[in-house]
């Protein structure tokens, strides 16, 4: 159950499902609700050329072949994953998400999930396909794209999922759901949707601020994905896996909203989870603040900046021996582009750093340092 302030919390965000996980921009709610059956009017083509009913029997029964080949193809590969926590009481069981196993290696195998299903986990403990308690081990995690690598014994693996390539998936084809809806007492449970849209952007809110701080990229779908799918797979009717459900819009007025991880997202950080236990991205060694956070006038008072400089972000600190400090960033800087790219907000910065270069390149930042702009040249190290 949701403590209080949780609860607080859950009635102005998004809901990453399975475990509390705020994103800007909706309000998270979990219901148990009596259903409701409303039909929305049938809608029949008639053709004399052919008998109809045969053919839309046929046509049906095809389809409903095809998903139940994809389900049984994915499921075996689909797992659960539970949160243990110390408490006074002993070790207790603290959530429960889903997993996907994607590779077996010798006496290994590895499972992907989301990073809200582990996060702060004492413990964690893998449920296979047939109700096998394994122990697993983080391997490692990331807040950002919401994903964690665990690692298990291989010796009751059956199956590894096949990843589909992010070019295959496109609007309108058939999307399935599985994972465990609300524990695993619904384990091993398929819902079946299409995909909605791709390349969707979502902001997320990491440190409960209200402020965005990165944008996650997501396939969108409207297969039903609950508290507790989190982690598990989206496949398409090859049983391929297309993304790794992550979230949903749960509002009143909303209905069937859901997000994947994409493949082409995933498949690095995991890479770099199950090698390294990090994701290693570029590092200025600075810490910012939105400069529209800042009221008007100490950006003209304290910062001298020219009326026409509203957005961007100022440097609040510079750590020691960092590519800032070797490149003369001072306090108060204010940052507006890179590399010729404007720089609105820290997110935008982030997009830029994490996904336009790499460590050890060489950005020029525009900076504004007492109301002057000036070129800057930062080299880039890893974190």
């Amino acid at each position: 159950m949701m403590d209080e302030e949780n609860k607080n919390q859950a009635k102005r965000s998004y809901k990453r499902t399975g475990l509390a996980f705020s994103v800007l921009g909706a309000i998270i709610a979990v219901f148990i609700v009596t259903t409701v059956f409303q039909w929305k009017g049938v809608s029949i083509n008639v053709n004399t050329d052919k008998p109809t009913a045969q053919a839309d029997e046929l046509n049906l029964g095809e389809a409903q072949s095809a998903t139940t080949q994809a389900i049984n193809e994915a499921s075996e590969a689909v797992v659960g994953v539970s949160k243990m926590k110390e408490t006074p009481q002993g070790t207790q069981k603290a959530g429960t998400g889903s997993g996907v196993i994607y590779k077996k290696d010798g006496d290994q195998a590895y499972v992907v999930t989301n990073h809200h299903v582990v996060e702060q986990a004492s413990s964690l403990e893998v449920v296979i396909s047939g109700g096998k308690k394994v122990e697993a081990e983080l391997k490692g995690s990331d807040p950002l794209t919401d994903l964690a690598v665990l690692q298990i014994d291989s010796e009751h693996v059956k199956k590894v999922a096949d990843l589909a390539k992010a070019e295959d998936v496109e609007v309108g084809q058939t999307a399935i759901a599985i994972g465990n809806p609300l524990g695993m007492e619904f384990a091993g449970s398929a819902t079946k949707g299409i995909v909605s849209g791709l390349e969707r952007n979502i902001p997320v809110d990491l440190n409960g601020d209200q402020q965005p701080d990165w944008q996650t990229e997501v396939i969108q779908t409207d297969a039903a994905i609950n508290p507790g799918n989190s982690g598990g797979a989206l496949v398409n009717l090859q049983g391929e896996v297309i993304g790794i459900n992550s979230m949903k819009i749960a509002k009143e007025e909303v209905e069937g909203i859901g997000f994947s991880i994409p493949m082409n997202v995933a498949k690095p950080v995991i890479e770099d989870l199950e090698t390294n236990g990090e994701v290693k991205r570029p590092y200025m060694g600075v810490s910012l603040q939105d400069l529209s956070q800042v009221p008007g006038s100490i950006l003209q008072r304290d910062l001298n900046l020219p009326a026409d400089v509203t957005k961007g972000v100022i440097v609040q600190a510079v750590a020691e021996n960092s590519p800032a400090q070797k490149a003369n960033l001072s306090q108060y800087d204010v940052i507006t582009e890179i590399d010729g790219n404007k720089i609105d907000s820290l997110m935008d910065l982030r997009q830029i750093l994490y996904n336009d270069v790499k460590d050890g390149e060489t950005v020029e930042l525009t900076v504004y340092r007492d109301g002057e702009p000036m070129k800057v040249d930062l080299k880039l190290s890893s974190q």
